[in-house]
């Protein structure tokens, strides 16, 4: 599933910086923050990504920077706090930050970075990534102070998907597929892509997949059996700066090219780490809401 929901008590964070109190909604439940955190590195590469479209600095980042549109952090300015899932306890106690945000790839490291200073997890609370993207930055720009950039963002983002459903409508059905080098996997409504299907309008091809982290495997038989009307399409291994054929020449085969989605043109090849890595992110999922506009927009 997109989330899987947990629910504590509200928790509160108190530094001694400038007061702007907000909450946050983080996946164990609201957590307030008193006072605006100075000092703030993020694991979480889409908490990350609203940060920087919002205009607000951290003082550290994770290497390798996976994000193509956040190459720009990666200027030596920065320190490096590790991988995405193993954090440098080191360089993060050496920060002295005010605020650590998790993710879902950092969980089982929240107990250990909470010993070096209070630390939020903001993966998913929800499967609605529209509701989770929202509010997400609504509540990161009232507590650094950027209301009004936070809500053109979210007004933005609003407008673009109520455009993209209303392109998505009678337009066809489409498979997730994940290719990981020569390797294929299809997500489904309710895996952790199934807001492809659920908040951008896109009607399932099939119902039924498993929901399994990496996807269902398949086989080129299998997509030229389901015969897609479209073909979502992320690239895993160009996402995590791996070896391997790109998906293009994975899916570049007599069998898959025999498609209605192929032979339509009909084949998005999402920005691998904007839709695997940063899905969450502000900036991210405006860009990928954007590709499919343009996407759907060309049919007839």
């Amino acid at each position: 599933m997109f989330a899987h929901f947990m629910r504590g008590a509200a928790l509160v964070l108190s530094f001694s910086t400038l007061a702007n109190a907000a909450e946050l909604t983080t996946f164990s439940g609201p957590v307030t923050v008193e006072e605006t955190p100075e000092t703030v590195i993020s694991f979480d590469v889409g908490a990350l990504d609203t940060l920087t479209a919002l205009g607000v600095g951290v003082a550290g980042i994770t290497q390798p920077m996976l994000v193509p549109a956040l190459s720009e952090l990666d200027d030596g300015s920065r320190a490096n706090i590790g991988t995405l899932f193993e954090p440098d306890f080191e360089q993060v106690f050496a920060l002295k930050p005010d605020l650590i945000i998790a993710g879902p790839r950092t969980r089982d490291q929240i107990d250990a970075l909470s010993k070096i200073a209070p630390t939020v997890d903001l993966s998913p609370f929800s499967e609605d990534i529209e509701k989770v993207v929202a509010t997400q930055t609504r509540e990161l720009g009232a507590l650094f102070g950027k209301e009004d950039e936070a809500a053109a963002r979210i007004e933005h983002l609003h407008t673009s998907l109520e455009e993209l459903r209303g392109l998505t409508e009678g337009a066809g059905k489409g498979l997730v597929v994940m290719t990981n080098g020569p390797k294929l996997s299809v997500f489904g409504p309710g895996s952790r892509f199934g807001w492809v299907h659920e908040t951008l309008g896109v009607e399932p091809l099939m119902n039924d997949l498993e929901e399994q982290t990496h996807g269902e495997a398949v086989s080129f038989e299998f997509l030229h059996e389901a015969n897609p009307d479209w073909l979502i399409v992320f690239d895993r291994t160009r996402a995590t700066h791996g070896d391997g054929p790109k998906a293009e020449e994975t899916l570049d085969n007599e069998l898959v090219t025999q498609t209605t989605a192929w032979q339509k043109g009909q084949v998005i090849y999402v920005h691998p780490a904007d839709f695997y890595i940063a899905t969450t992110g502000v900036r991210s999922l405006q860009d990928t809401v954007d590709q499919f506009i343009t996407a759907f927009e060309g049919t007839e």
